[in-house]
């Protein structure tokens, strides 16, 4: 097990290295190479990423799930040692190489969670051959994850199948388990995803219409689940499980930006506006897809009377860290909006509660309150189901941009 020494010694050497101005070692090998995490019940997570050295002598990478590529350009190489800074989220792998193979391990320091990690040159393939499928599990189906517990909920499992291959992903009343990739062998599907936050591995026995398996997340957590094949299934919609308690008819709140000024509704720059306020974290994946969206739908309509702004609950341990991190995610997602920040230390949902005490919980991060000209509070949504999701993003793109019209309508 590793212990908070254990990462602050991570911590310490990646700073040295940092520190330390020298021309990189350019011994490791370019191409397609496999990494695992190593999760709880000694199982291994895979993804692959493509390793490139530009003629400034460089390191860049391209981190694959599905249809996703992220593109990694904070890669540190001194002698043996490497450090990959994954963009936006706090996590980083720091290990040691050769030119085809790395150990190491990731980390996320504000969690104090490290995971073993390893990658091996030459391999582009997420799981390795293995028996011909015996299922095409494509289709909707209906999930359970911890059932019969007190932490049991339900979520819709989105998969699309060709051969071997299947690609996809499960969506809760909260959000989604984002670009889901992997293989059905024989009765056993496995699918795994790692974007510098999530690192979520999925293995289940299947039949042509059960799924039995389990959830692993990093090396912290683990979920039974069943899915039931389902083509009519659908999960709640996330519009009105969180509203103004009674005795309040307004959203108020007043959060410091990066500058120390305290932002609220009442500034001049919200007057008249129709105003969507986000609530949301830096180290969500689910916030970043909306905060991608956000920054989408401002682009369309910079000349309406429409204001954004985020309101941010982190769990950076003190405020320096905390706006380090909103300054990370402003800079590499081009948001033009405020991100204030409204809490540090904790992303716990009950003292985000204590911060906005009008509404009557708040079930997931992000969650999005759109007012009027006039102030008033017209909807709150819950969650976010972003791209990986395919119909049920471009259903909620249009839906979005429909209300929003229909707000800026209003007088």
């Amino acid at each position: 097990m590793y212990t908070k020494n254990r990462i602050a010694l991570v911590s310490s050497l990646m700073l040295l290295m940092l520190s330390c101005v020298a021309p990189q070692n350019s011994n490791l090998k370019e191409g397609f190479w496999l990494a695992e995490l190593q999760t709880l019940n000694d199982k291994y997570l895979p993804f692959n990423f493509k390793m490139i050295l530009d003629e400034k002598g460089k390191y860049t990478l391209e981190l694959y799930n599905a249809e996703e590529i992220i593109y990694v350009d904070e890669i540190t190489v001194k002698k043996d040692s490497i450090v990959i800074k994954l963009p936006v989220f706090e996590g980083y792998i720091a290990g040691k190489f050769t030119p085809d193979s790395i150990n190491g391990v990731f980390v996320i320091e504000s969690l104090d969670r490290v995971v073993p990690f390893s990658a091996i040159f030459g391999i582009n393939e997420r799981f390795a051959d293995g028996k011909t499928p015996e299922y095409n599990i494509t289709g909707d189906w209906e999930a359970e994850f911890s059932p019969n517990t007190e932490d049991s909920y339900m979520a819709k499992g989105i998969f699309k199948q060709i051969g071997n291959k299947v690609r996809g992903t499960f969506r809760t009343a909260t959000g989604d388990y984002r670009y889901l990739e992997g293989v059905l062998q024989g009765d056993s599907v496995k699918l795994s995803t790692f974007d510098g936050a999530h690192a979520y591995l999925f293995a289940a026995k299947v039949s042509d219409s059960i799924m039995e398996g389990e959830f692993y997340s990093g090396n912290h957590y683990m979920a039974p689940f069943t899915a039931l094949r389902n083509e009519n299934f659908e999960l709640p919609l996330g519009d009105g499980v969180t509203f103004l308690k009674k005795g309040y008819d307004k959203l108020e709140f007043s959060f410091p930006d990066a500058s120390g000024k305290m932002v609220s509704l009442d500034d001049p720059e919200f007057e008249n506006k129709v105003v969507v306020v986000q609530i949301m974290g830096t180290w969500c994946p689910n916030c970043l897809d909306e905060t991608k969206f956000l920054v989408e739908y401002l682009k369309d309509n910079e000349n309406k009377d429409v204001s954004v702004v985020a309101l941010a609950f982190e769990y950076a341990k003190t405020p320096e860290a905390a706006f380090k991190a909103i300054d990370r995610l402003v800079k590499r997602i081009g948001v033009k909006y405020p991100v204030l920040l409204a809490q540090y230390a904790s992303s716990d949902k009950s003292l985000a509660e204590d911060k906005l005490p009008m509404l009557n919980h708040i079930l997931s991060y992000p969650t999005t309150i759109m007012l009027d000209r006039k102030g008033v509070v017209r909807k709150i949504h819950s969650g976010f189901n972003g791209p990986a999701t395919g119909n049920h993003y471009s259903s909620f793109k249009r839906d979005f941009y429909t209300y929003m019209d229909q707000l800026l309508a209003e007088k």
